[in-house]
């Protein structure tokens, strides 16, 4: 049987680790940034989002309630979120969708003066599995020309809400410029698609979204223990075999004070190993590139 999923992946032959500087683990810290590109009738979207901290839709008419929920990751979140950063000296990947550049350009003009990577999260925050060719390459177009004009250099990463298409990666490769994308949770070892664009696994474990209603994370120490313990594994895993850690954050979830310590935490443990390399999602991709050449 020929089967369109592959199920063994690395299985048996997991390749030796080769990370820079003899590091025995790739860690990749995600900044999601949607704020201005969650659904909102007021913005004149078909409907409002019902992903916060509450489980609630208002149906029918603009909801301030989900709105400033989310501006509050742009008010006071990412400061938060990247203070934490400039302490431990770490560079991260922040995901960014089109709209949300568009509103709030001055936050990847931030991000990219303190040395962090701006990347493709799509044009609104939402999936794109139901969307037909035409519609998703032109959004995907669209997405990547307000991420460079708002941050002033051009993204090479892409990463989608949720369900990409079935199309999506082969839209990536036409429109040109991207080096990898994250839409796989399936492994902890990088990939290439072809000769030249890199697969790179993220985590919805390992991922502030847990502090959603029914996500499991309530206090800070919930996410840094598991965070923790997930890196700890992956280190040890690491003397032996290549591996790498994504580790998902958002600015309106860790950035609340009641939660940024455990961000903190984690930053705190990963930096006491000094054979731990941190990087922005597109370092990683062009080591993994150049090893496989």
């Amino acid at each position: 049987m020929t089967d369109r999923r592959d199920f063994k992946g690395y299985f048996g032959a997991e390749p030796a680790p080769n990370w820079p500087n003899a590091a025995r683990l790739a860690v990749s810290f995600v900044v999601n940034v949607e704020e201005g590109a969650e659904l909102s009738i007021a913005d004149g979207d078909e409907r409002n989002e019902n992903t916060y901290e509450i489980r609630e839709e208002i149906v029918g008419h603009p909801d301030p309630c989900m709105e400033t929920h989310f501006t509050y990751g742009t008010r006071q979140g990412y400061a938060r979120i990247a203070d934490a950063f400039d302490a431990y000296g770490v560079k991260a990947t922040f995901s960014t969708c089109g709209r949300a550049a568009q509103r709030s350009p001055w936050l990847l003009q931030d991000a990219v003066s303190r040395g962090h990577e701006v990347s493709c999260h799509g044009w609104r925050w939402e999936r794109q599995a139901e969307m037909v060719g035409e519609d998703e390459a032109a959004m995907i177009a669209r997405t990547h020309s307000a991420i460079e004009q708002a941050s002033g250099v051009a993204p090479v990463g892409w990463h989608t809400r949720s369900a990409p298409s079935v199309n999506t990666r082969d839209l990536l490769l036409a429109h040109g410029g991207f080096v990898y994308d994250s839409d796989v949770y399936d492994d902890d070892i990088p990939r290439m698609h072809d000769a030249s664009h890199v697969i790179l696994p993220y985590a919805f474990d390992t991922n502030d979204m847990r502090f959603s209603p029914g996500g499991g994370f309530v206090q800070h120490r919930d996410f840094s223990e598991y965070v923790i313990g997930a890196f700890d594994r992956l280190y040890a895993e690491g003397a032996k075999a290549t591996r790498m850690m994504s580790i998902g954050l958002h600015l309106r979830l860790i950035g609340r004070p009641g939660r940024i310590a455990g961000l903190e935490d984690v930053l705190a443990h990963i930096a006491s190993k000094s054979d731990a390399w941190i990087a922005p999602r597109f370092q990683i991709a062009a080591h993994w590139k150049a090893i496989q050449a």
